[in-house]
């Protein structure tokens, strides 16, 4: 590997490492009830994005990149009416973070000028998938820090999560 595969590896592992740690301490302060419930009567509840986010990381790096097999069904993370525990919603977008973070070590020059394509995704190579997967983490944490100081309001427990 090149100076510049080793530096874009340690840069895109360290922003997912980042926001995966951003949003487990976000699910931290809250309870099973709050992490599957929405505290608005729109959107989606803080669960329900860990599974989306988790089926998206799965999909456009796991089994478009990394050839896992994995099998989208974007509909059911938004939907699912008999969720999983939170700790093992958690632990699967824990592994789906490990997963990310041993494909991009594992991604060389040519890796990532390699033609890309995925359903829902105008990305033309893996580097731009990978990026835009970073950032939709980032967008749906801002949703989730959202969500998270309307639950601290509705318990009155101050102005949340900053």
């Amino acid at each position: 590997m090149s100076g510049l595969d080793v530096t874009l590896a340690s840069v895109l592992s360290d922003r997912f490492i980042a926001n995966a740690f951003r949003i487990r301490e976000l699910a931290g302060t809250l309870s099973e009830v709050q992490f599957w419930q929405k505290p608005f009567a729109f959107g989606n509840s803080f669960g329900h994005l860990v599974l989306h986010l988790t089926g998206n990381l799965n999909y456009y790096i796991g089994a478009q990149i990394a050839n896992t097999g994995y099998i989208r069904d974007r509909q059911r993370e938004f939907s699912e009416r008999t969720p999983t525990s939170k700790e093992e919603a958690l632990r699967q977008f824990d592994t789906a973070i490990a997963m990310v973070l041993k494909t991009v070590r594992e991604q060389s020059s040519n890796d990532w000028s390699r033609e890309y394509s995925g359903v829902g995704t105008n990305a033309r190579n893996r580097l731009a998938m990978v990026m835009q997967c970073d950032s939709h983490l980032q967008h749906h944490i801002g949703q989730m820090i959202y969500i998270v100081n309307e639950w601290q309001r509705q318990s009155g427990a101050g102005s949340g999560s900053k």
